[in-house]
């Protein structure tokens, strides 16, 4: 037995004496036994996370029943996820799915969870899309499928448009296609790396949320990030960190519609650089957008006409 299993044991042998406890209490044994990895807010939202899915209380029914208790059944599948986030399994991961821009997705370890900054990203293309011409058919690329968030979410609010989802990974396309199927919607999925992919088709929309993060900014990150999301997914090498943006944006100068866009959502400190990159390849109109924390997440550029 190794040290984490000895300690899951513990912490379980710890938790499993109870038998009944008002939810309200419940919350705040969440808060406490989390401390030491999530401040109070995070601690009270992974909490409400798991009512949802456990007692089937909306976020503002919790609100008002705190003075009730659980049964035994329920209290014990809420202290087994409380065990499960001791030893730093994401929330999503111990529920199986994660919320993004008004869809539920399955995740496991094959994909990234997707985050706020990619709703963000997904958001700003959608909102351009109907200011133009919101019936307009479009062909678009998403690179780096993943769960398949960013192009099951385009499909989905903008319906005319024929998308197209690329990745190196086929078991997060497999996840990806669960997704498409249980949320209705068709897209067209491709089995490869851009580092070394071509295509005739044109499109009027690349988009991408490549491998960014740099090995030297693995110390900045949550243990649970690194535990159990896919690497591959996630890092690039301190000396070549933009090699995926590089690839997308020459594959963006031969493939994208003479009025066609690039999207991309980027590593937070190489925005300069980004916009650097992006100029010496010749693309105009480049358009760096902050998160709604304040940091360089995405970006917007088109080529000459």
């Amino acid at each position: 037995m190794n040290d984490g299993d000895h300690k899951t044991d513990l912490i379980w042998l710890q938790i499993s004496n109870f038998t009944t406890m008002k939810i309200g209490e419940l919350e705040e044994h969440y808060a406490l036994e989390l401390a030491q990895l999530y401040d109070e807010n995070e601690a009270k939202a992974l909490f409400s996370l798991a009512a949802e899915r456990v007692l089937q209380f909306s976020p503002m029914k919790l609100k008002v029943m705190g003075d009730s208790s659980t049964d035994f059944i329920h209290l014990q599948k809420m202290l087994s996820i409380l065990n499960d986030l001791l030893i730093g399994k994401p929330i999503q991961h111990i529920l199986g799915e994660a919320h993004f821009y008004g869809s539920v997705f399955k995740v496991n370890e094959n994909v990234l969870i997707p985050r706020p900054e990619t709703e963000e990203l997904v958001d700003w293309i959608i909102s351009t899309c109907n200011s133009k011409s919101p019936s307009e058919r479009l062909d678009i690329l998403d690179i780096g499928t993943g769960s398949g968030c960013i192009p099951i979410s385009l499909k989905k609010y903008l319906p005319s448009s024929e998308v197209y989802t690329l990745d190196v990974s086929g078991a997060a396309i497999a996840v990806a296609r669960e997704n498409a199927a249980n949320t209705g919607i068709s897209i067209n999925f491709i089995e490869a790396d851009i580092l070394n992919f071509s295509a005739k088709e044109k499109f009027d929309i690349i988009v991408s949320n490549p491998p960014y993060i740099r090995d030297l900014e693995k110390q900045q990150m949550h243990d649970n990030v690194l535990m159990y999301e896919p690497h591959l997914a996630l890092f690039v090498s301190n000396e070549n960190p933009l090699i995926f943006y590089k690839a997308i944006a020459d594959f963006a100068k031969t493939n994208l519609k003479s009025d066609g866009l690039l999207y991309l959502e980027i590593n937070e400190y190489l925005g300069y650089e980004m916009v650097q990159m992006l100029k010496e390849k010749g693309f105009l109109n480049i358009e760096l957008r902050q998160d709604m924390q304040g940091k360089d997440r995405m970006i917007k550029a088109n080529l000459p006409s």
